[in-house]
């Protein structure tokens, strides 16, 4: 953010926020709809049962890991790009 004067960079970071909510509403409402639709098909009570509930719980679980894994993936290559001299950004 060097050279942005001080409105700018308030509403650079206000943008990347409202980015990183958009991203993990994203993530959240994608957790939902996978696990949702793998792990519950019985709709004749309004609670879930022992195995939809389990089942719930290692989706989530394995989703989270995934994506936790991926981030770490991306800040790797990136920390790598970085050491590069970023090519492209001179």
């Amino acid at each position: 953010m060097d050279g942005m004067n001080p409105a700018e960079a308030q509403h650079f970071q206000r943008l990347m926020e409202a980015k990183q909510m958009k991203d993990f509403m994203s993530l959240y409402s994608n957790l939902v709809q996978r696990c949702f639709s793998d792990c519950i098909n019985d709709f004749t009570s309004k609670s879930l049962s022992e195995k939809e509930s389990g089942c719930v719980q290692k989706c989530a679980d394995k989703f989270l890991k995934h994506s936790e894994r991926v981030g770490q993936r991306f800040a790797e290559q990136n920390a790598a790009y970085m050491q590069q001299g970023a090519p492209g950004l001179r």
